[in-house]
């Protein structure tokens, strides 16, 4: 799990479970794409939430999970 703190205290993140992260403040958890499938059972992750793209299809839901996270730490993470 990548932590970026922010100067001014705010820590930004990709949310998984590796620690609680109640234990750094009060928290802000929002959504970063939707991950859901076509009529065909392809599955794409939506990041328009993030003005990101769409990505896929994917055959499987934890391919278009991983390239979700892939995504959004190289393009949204450190976004100032």
């Amino acid at each position: 799990m990548q932590l970026v703190i922010k100067p001014n205290g705010i820590v930004r993140c990709v949310y998984d479970e590796t620690i609680d992260l109640r234990q750094l403040g009060q928290l802000s958890v929002q959504r970063g794409s939707t991950v859901e499938p076509d009529d065909a059972g392809n599955w794409f992750a939506d990041l328009a939430i993030v003005d990101g793209p769409t990505l896929g299809p994917f055959a499987h839901r934890s391919e278009a999970l991983a390239a979700e996270r892939q995504w959004l730490e190289c393009h949204w993470l450190t976004r100032p």
